[in-house]
């Protein structure tokens, strides 16, 4: 339950703006406090309208039109929706169509934009990167192209995604079941202006962490590629998986008591696992003997305060592929520290279905301020045992598509699939020289240092911002409105 702060309670004159309106809501999503806050600031404020400009002035999302996905990457653009631009890594975007694609030219994202979820949960925001362009995005994501020559865009989108930026976005959200923004109700957005000097460190923040999330994703790309290319593997790269003939009317002889479901011998499975054999390798049990492969442990959630010195951030299998998760805090006292993953831990999502967009079976990698968070049981948990395969050698060949395919049909149950960690151990993995493993864990350690970096650069901009608006308002930092 969401209560008033009593530092900030709800005012008589917020009730009259409202018309007298009762119900909780409105009062509640820290709009009020965020537009009373901003009032008091002794800077100009511009209208969000007047610092944009391009499709619609600026500000647009697009019209509903039909989707027609293909497979293959020359007969289609990458394709981003509302919960897709969340993700750290935009390898395994569905493809729309170029006929479609070539209808809603201005719906391609460019470099400074700032994205808004503006369908269902409103109001989560990202910062488009130079390596984004090419994209296009759905019209549940509302875009919103910064001016150059009236504002910086890393400082608008800064603000845009702070404690008085997000709450006043979110206010506006119409709907029942499922909530909505358009692009005039944001268009009034009072946009504080704090001088060049700040606004520029602002911005340069902001645009050096959109660089280093860029040379992330090239560098996550570049350790598979290297280390399948280094294998003699380059074909596995491109697996065209829908362009195979389709896995029906074939046998299988050798059958074991551990699986008789069709699709763990999935020929098309099975021709990746062949080819993997045809090298120089290690199987993954063997791997894993002295480390871990199994599920995470389960345990009863008991919610905590949203502070990391008493809480653990609970990450399930969702938010683990997005750059910064939200979700639940559960409290250390009532937690088992089995929750954690050890440094270069790789957590596959091991339930869920087998639907092409799902996460199930995709990989992610611990380390680094990661280690600090929680995660769910859903999540098959893989450690290295041994010394001459770490944990980052072994996430660039997870990561890569063949590897997806072969833990999609390692499935097992219903409704819910789960992953066969008897099967899994049988996984081959290859194993190149020690400079060979030695450059491409250099490679994932790197992308993942930058990642951390650029949080701690939009962390830094947006303490910027605070601090600006504390100084013109008498405001102590500590005393402005919660974070949305």
């Amino acid at each position: 339950m969401k209560t008033a702060s009593t530092e900030n309670p709800v005012r008589l004159s917020w009730l009259r703006e409202q018309g007298l309106r009762l119900d909780a809501a409105p009062y509640l999503s820290g709009a009020f406090a965020a537009k009373q806050l901003l009032k008091r600031l002794s800077v100009r404020k511009d209208p969000l309208s007047d610092l944009t400009a391009g499709h619609n002035g600026g500000i647009f999302n697009g019209p509903k039109f039909s989707r027609v996905y293909v497979n293959d990457p020359e007969q289609g653009v990458p394709f981003l929706g509302s919960t897709d631009m969340m993700e750290a890594d935009l390898t395994h975007l569905p493809l729309l169509g170029h006929e479609v694609a070539n209808k809603f030219q201005y719906l391609e994202i460019q470099p400074g934009m700032t994205l808004i979820s503006c369908s269902g949960t409103i109001g989560r925001m990202a910062y488009v990167r130079p390596d984004m362009r090419g994209i296009w995005s759905s019209q549940h994501v509302m875009k919103v192209q910064a001016n150059p020559a009236r504002v910086k865009s890393g400082y608008l989108n800064t603000f845009l995604r702070s404690r008085f930026g997000v709450p006043i976005i979110t206010s506006h959200a119409y709907g029942a079941i499922i909530q909505h923004i358009e692009p005039h109700h944001i268009a009034d957005l009072p946009v504080p202006r704090f001088g060049e000097e700040v606004e520029n460190r602002i911005h340069d923040l902001v645009e050096e962490a959109a660089s280093l999330r860029a040379e992330f994703q090239s560098g996550l790309e570049e350790a598979t590629r290297d280390l399948f290319t280094t294998a003699r593997l380059e074909k596995l790269l491109d697996l065209r998986w829908h362009d195979q003939p389709r896995d029906v009317g074939f046998t299988q002889r050798g059958l074991t008591p551990t699986t008789l479901r069709a699709l763990n011998y999935q020929p098309r499975a099975r021709r990746i696992i062949d080819e993997l054999r045809e090298v120089d390798h290690l199987l993954l049990g063997d791997i894993c003997k002295d480390g871990q492969l199994s599920r995470g442990v389960r345990f009863t959630r008991v919610d905590g305060a949203i502070d990391p010195q008493v809480s653990y951030q609970l990450v399930g299998q969702r938010q683990a592929f997005w750059l910064r998760p939200e979700g639940r805090w559960v409290s250390k006292g009532k937690t088992p520290r089995a929750v954690l993953a050890q440094d270069e831990t790789i957590l596959v999502a091991a339930r869920g279905t087998l639907g092409e967009n799902e996460v199930y079976g995709r990989p992610i990698f611990v380390t680094g301020a990661w280690r600090q968070k929680a995660f769910s049981e859903d999540f098959l948990r893989i450690r290295s045992g041994v010394s001459e395969v770490s944990g980052a050698y072994l996430f660039a060949f997870f990561r890569s598509e063949a590897l997806f395919r072969i833990m999609r049909s390692l499935s097992t149950g219903g409704k819910q699939q789960d992953i066969n960690t008897e099967l899994c151990a049988a996984i081959p993995v290859p194993l190149l020289t020690a400079a060979d493993r030695h450059r491409i864990t250099e490679t994932i350690r790197t992308a993942y240092r930058k990642r951390d970096e650029a949080d701690v650069k939009e962390d830094q901009a947006l303490d910027l911002l605070d601090k600006a608006v504390a100084e013109h308002t008498g405001v102590a930092p500590a005393e402005l409105p919660t974070p949305a």
